[in-house]
């Protein structure tokens, strides 16, 4: 069974009119995205939509395998060819002839190698190693990377012409924490799979806090980390257990911190939101309290002003911080150093509202 390709944001509903919109042209294309994204399902998706639905999905992955063997799994080999090769082995462009070939993280392929997927994407011909006749392909070539490969071209580790040879189409897979919209539909095809898969178990949903959270989680694994926490919770059947063990593991600098604060730091683990409490731009807050107070009349209360002046300085702190972290409710409880519970809590209590809201 083909993974659907799930969601409702607009990344998503694009790709999928993409998909649709190329996927007879038989038309290179290069599938960029983090790792975790979902690359393998774009692919298998243009597959599935194409002329040569019929005919083989190869999968090589170019980061798996040390390069004498990432060659011979290509390209394949005659029997004599080198010791062991005992027999005569189809590579997987032959294999993929008129069907699709997946290069997987072709970012990672040494640069001997690729020269010689240049030529065979130039020519559709190749060389078996150790054959003096050359065998023909016309397998279409769909890879995916989880490089900038304009980055790995100014560092000389991927080849131009082979760049602009793969990218004739570009399909770009966005981030997990970049389309939050879709997390409760991602959580809800998770579940039902593995309900399934173990059955005779009372897993609960998530209530609305714990997919408020999960919406809000940042998931540097993407995809592939929200399916196995799924996996999880509906083995342990303890959502409370779930969310600790998010919470506790380690955040990846990228995830939490801007280029510029990576630059002038190795191991941060938490976002630094100011070098002094006193840059935070505080509002006149005991005038806007006591505005309301009628002192002539005693009608005034320590207690109270003591009261609103806490609330506002938190109102003002929590907004502050909200701000910084995009809204990021787990970042910002991080920060703040109270529990995620209790930052929802304040949120209400203080009025705040996402500018995306207001």
């Amino acid at each position: 069974m083909i993974e659907p390709l799930v969601g409702v944001s607009k990344q998503i509903v694009q790709i999928r009119h993409y998909i649709k919109c190329v996927a007879d042209t038989g038309l290179n294309i290069l599938i960029t995205g983090e790792t975790g994204v979902g690359k393998e399902v774009v692919a298998r998706k243009l597959h599935q939509f194409s002329p040569r639905r019929s005919n083989p999905f190869v999968q090589v992955n170019c980061a798996a395998l040390p390069e004498n063997l990432l060659e011979s799994e290509l390209f394949g080999y005659i029997k004599g060819a080198f010791t062991g090769a005992q027999v005569n082995r189809r590579g997987k462009f032959q294999i993929a002839h008129k069907g699709v070939l997946f290069l997987d993280e072709i970012g990672d392929m040494p640069l001997s190698l690729q020269s010689k997927i240049l030529h065979v994407l130039q020519g559709g011909r190749f060389f078996p190693l150790g054959a003096e006749k050359d065998v023909t392909s016309n397998a279409w070539v769909i890879a995916a990377t989880n490089f900038d490969l304009e980055v790995q071209i100014a560092l000389k580790k991927f080849r131009e012409d082979l760049f602009y040879r793969l990218n004739i189409i570009k399909i770009h897979v966005p981030a997990l924490r970049h389309r939050a919209e879709d997390i409760p539909l991602l959580i809800t095809h998770f579940m039902n799979r593995y309900i399934k898969r173990f059955p005779n178990r009372n897993v609960l949903p998530p209530n609305a806090e714990v997919m408020s959270f999960l919406c809000d989680f940042h998931w540097p694994g993407n995809i592939r980390q929200l399916q196995n926490t799924i996996k999880k919770q509906c083995v342990i059947n303890d959502w409370s257990q779930v969310i600790t063990e998010l919470i506790d593991s380690k955040i990846p600098e990228k995830a939490l911190l801007d280029k510029n604060t990576l630059k002038n730091s190795k191991k941060i683990n938490a976002p630094v939101i100011s070098d002094s409490i006193q840059s935070i731009p505080f509002s006149p807050i005991l005038l806007e309290i006591l505005d309301g107070a009628d002192i002539n009349n005693e009608k005034i209360s320590l207690k109270q002003i003591r009261k609103k002046v806490v609330q506002q300085v938190e109102k003002e702190i929590i907004a502050y911080v909200l701000d910084q972290t995009g809204w990021n409710r787990v970042k910002a409880s991080k920060i703040l150093k109270i529990s995620y519970k209790t930052l929802l809590t304040k949120i209400n209590e203080l009025n705040l509202v996402p500018p995306s809201k207001q």
